[in-house]
């Protein structure tokens, strides 16, 4: 299982890359795994309003529907697009192309109770 040190995790199974007050938020190679053949994605409306803990999209494969948990409060400023016409690619490439959306963090501080590599790495050894 692929998981890149220089992410941060949530135990809902989602990866976050932080670039100043932007985060990018994908679903890990271990959900995307355990999710199978993902036929279709919801995505947020751009301006949506990301609150920490709560659904905010979906991700629909051949074995079941799974919420996108937002995992800061934040604004949506971006949305992966190209997902509506293949959705596939967060299978084929979760950390790179298969990114879900941007969002803008309201509270950077809630960036300090994500995971790291090394803890992401044990919840799903378990």
């Amino acid at each position: 299982m692929n998981i890149p040190e220089n992410l941060q995790y949530t135990a809902d199974h989602e990866w976050v890359r932080v670039d100043g007050n932007i985060m990018t938020l994908g679903i890990t190679d271990f959900a995307q795994d355990a999710l199978g053949d993902v036929v279709y994605a919801e995505l947020p409306d751009v301006g949506a309003t990301a609150v920490a803990g709560e659904a905010m999209c979906e991700v629909e494969s051949t074995k079941s529907v799974s919420d996108i948990i937002a995992p800061v409060d934040g604004s949506v400023t971006k949305v992966n697009d190209a997902l509506s016409d293949d959705p596939a690619v967060l299978n084929s490439d979760p950390y790179g192309a298969g990114w879900i959306c941007e969002i803008e963090l309201s509270d950077p501080s809630q960036l300090d109770e994500l995971l790291d590599a090394a803890a992401y790495e044990a919840l799903t050894a378990s």
